[in-house]
């Protein structure tokens, strides 16, 4: 396979089982997944234990065009649509690694979209062949100690002195921030008064800029394998020419962003959820009590069942999410959805599974205890459930919230 995956016609013939996705999407999932069968499962539990992916698989991904979907052929992608980050998304969430699939997943959808998208002619230059290459790998940095999902709320300044700006502040819940050469940092540069969705701007500060110091690597729950970091930036000094975009233009970059990531991160979550039912179907058809096996017994037969219903739905519901952005519409009410539905879901799911797994899925050598774990930050991480809930509600009552 080339680096660059050949993109998908306008008039592609749809797929067998999705009004959804053409053949070429589905070409892309089956490369996805015989490169997750034969290189991350074998492998994931030893990056598990390291706490990063290593940069030699990122690398690979590069080569085989996993890194640049929907970039430009220029720079080494292949300018496919937003189902086709879905299907990587899935898939990935289908390894049964989530700290690996969190890793890619925020270098190409959650990160390199500001260089991408923002960036100037000289910073795509210099950076997107690389990044598409997974040759330099890249984190967003936005959330601190007081500032989640308010983004308005951040602290870390950048002020302008000269030719350069000068940031100080800190970071925290940096996915790749220990390993990543490119950070794309959220900070406030507007004045006292200024609207606070005026006044934040991002900058693209490589690691080895003075004054840029990471942190401790975090010691997380689950996503073992994704290496999550503190960030300081004491007198940070950066030049003018590292702002991205406009000044004052970053929170509606980082708004706008967010639709993508939540439906990523939906696909991600529907992907583990599969894997999951997947998984305990195989042992609930082989393991034996009280003379049959579990699958006989008509409550765990119907439960597992009902679980299936729950991930086909969430899975039409990310598909149709990303169709609409695909043809252009406002879909932050289906994203909304998306992003609580689906982060409800799989926990749901997975719940239910470690049950079924009875004493076995509590021990730690389980796939499905570790796959619990890392599932439950999927109703935290990217728009907690409580604030998607919020924008769904705004949109069903115009003026009343």
């Amino acid at each position: 396979m080339s680096a660059a995956i050949q993109p998908s016609a306008a008039n592609a013939t749809p797929s067998v089982r999705s009004a959804y996705f053409s053949e070429e999407h589905e070409m892309l999932r089956e490369q996805i997944r015989r490169f997750v069968e034969e290189e991350v499962k074998p492998n994931g539990l030893a990056w598990e234990e390291d706490g990063m992916v290593p940069r030699a698989v990122l690398r690979r991904m590069g080569e085989l065009g996993f890194l640049g979907i929907r970039y430009e052929t220029e720079f080494g992608g292949s300018e496919m649509d937003t189902l086709a980050t879905v299907v990587l998304a899935e898939e990935l969430g289908r390894s049964t690694f989530s700290g690996f699939a969190i890793t890619v997943l925020v270098h190409t959808d959650m990160a390199s979209v500001h260089v991408a998208h923002a960036g100037s002619p000289a910073q795509r230059a210099a950076h997107m062949t690389d990044i598409v290459a997974g040759r330099k790998i890249c984190a967003v940095a936005v959330t601190e100690p007081g500032a989640g999902s308010d983004v308005k709320s951040i602290r870390t300044r950048a002020r302008r002195d000269g030719d350069d700006y000068v940031i100080d502040g800190s970071k925290i819940y940096i996915t790749n921030g220990v390993h990543a050469d490119l950070y794309c940092v959220a900070a406030k540069t507007g004045q006292e008064g200024d609207r606070p969705s005026r006044s934040v701007s991002m900058f693209l500060v490589e690691k080895d800029n003075p004054g840029l110091r990471v942190g401790r690597a975090l010691d997380k729950h689950g996503w073992r394998s994704s290496d999550t970091a503190e960030l300081f930036f004491e007198e940070c000094r950066v030049p003018a020419s590292a702002l991205l975009g406009q000044e004052g233009q970053g929170f509606y970059a980082i708004m706008r962003n967010f639709q993508n990531e939540r439906i990523v991160i939906g696909a991600m979550a529907m992907g583990e959820a599969q894997a999951a039912i997947d998984l305990t179907l195989d042992w609930v058809t082989s393991r034996k009590a009280f003379g049959a096996s579990l699958w006989d017994k008509g409550a765990i037969r119907q439960k597992l069942a009902m679980m299936q219903t729950k991930v086909e739905a969430g899975r039409q519901l990310v598909h149709h999410a990303a169709w609409l952005d695909v043809h252009g519409f406002d879909a932050t009410r289906e994203v909304s959805m998306v992003k609580a539905f689906c982060g409800e879901v799989v926990n749901e799911v997975m719940y239910a599974c470690l049950q079924f797994h009875g004493g076995m899925g509590f021990m730690r050598e389980s796939t499905i205890e570790r796959m619990t774990r890392d599932a439950r930050v999927q109703t935290i991480g990217g728009g907690a459930t409580e604030v998607m809930l919020e924008e769904v509600a705004k949109r069903m009552a115009p003026g009343r919230s």
